[in-house]
């Protein structure tokens, strides 16, 4: 294993940020955030790893688990949180937990990450099985609640992930499949809700975008399985609808589409009734 180094907490390249001016700081930390997916594009093969794991357990009817503190835990969250209404997938298939509980999600929580059976304690709530996944997410590698969770997980026989921003962090040694990104230090020195929550957000959407593919829960490039939750979905649906079905009656295919409540089903039973009505 790789020496634990750091990186996140080194001294960022820049000085007296104080003294800068609003388009020095603007630029500066644009220039910053670019270099972060060519550091995600570095670490493609072991992204493609995890993706694939995920995707076999998923397939036997196992779930995902995102575990984070701080930043990286509300990442987590977000990211899960997202699944059912972009993919129509059940709720509690992606779960996504953070140290300190829903609390945490807006308010920091004091020395919520600093626990290592914290972790295994909410997975336990949720009976976190072999059948599941659990991708622990800490930009500097060393949260004490996401590695006890970890290694728990890997005592239980349970698939484990990581995404970490520094090489060698000790969360990759209780990772089957440990992610890296080192993005670099911070345009804020220590700040990694910056450069390494960017990294971590990148591959987040990589792997729910990925699995969700590989589950079918997308059709050419569309998100067929959608929830209609508001007027702006119901009327991308509709339109889907009518390239998919070949209708050109706007009215028509929302009708189709609000009876169904899904593009995919109402494309299917569209082109089923056609099919019948010319046989």
């Amino acid at each position: 294993m790789t020496e634990f180094i750091k990186i996140t907490e080194q001294s960022s390249h820049y000085h007296h940020l104080e003294k800068m001016s609003v388009n020095e700081i603007l630029t500066n930390i644009n220039n910053e955030d670019k270099t972060v997916p060519l550091a995600v594009e570095k670490v493609i093969p072991q992204i493609e790893k995890l993706v694939q794991a995920i995707t076999d357990k998923m397939v036997a009817g196992g779930r995902l688990f995102y575990i984070g503190a701080g930043t990286s835990g509300r990442l987590g969250v977000v990211d899960a949180s997202e699944c059912p209404p972009t993919y129509g997938v059940p709720y509690g298939l992606v779960i996504g937990l953070i140290a300190g509980g829903v609390k945490a999600i807006t308010q920091a929580v004091e020395f919520a990450e600093d626990s290592p059976e914290q972790g295994w304690k909410d997975l336990q709530a949720h009976n976190i099985s072999a059948s599941d996944v659990v991708v622990g997410i800490a930009a500097s590698g060393r949260t004490p609640y996401v590695i006890g969770a970890l290694k728990k997980c890997r005592e239980a026989g349970i698939v484990t992930g990581s995404i970490a921003c520094n090489p060698g962090a000790p969360v990759s040694r209780e990772a089957d499949y440990p992610i890296e990104v080192v993005a670099g230090p911070e345009f804020v020195t220590g700040s990694t809700r910056m450069k390494s929550g960017t990294a971590q957000k990148l591959v987040l959407n990589m792997i729910s975008t990925a699995v969700m593919i590989r589950l079918g829960r997308v059709e050419d490039n569309k998100m067929v399985n959608m929830q209609l939750t508001n007027d702006k979905l119901v009327d991308r649906g509709v339109r889907m609808v009518m390239d998919n079905a070949a209708i050109f009656d706007y009215e028509i295919a929302k009708q189709l589409l609000l009876q169904h409540g899904s593009v995919k089903k109402a494309v299917e039973y569209y082109k089923k009734q056609s099919s019948q009505q010319n046989s």
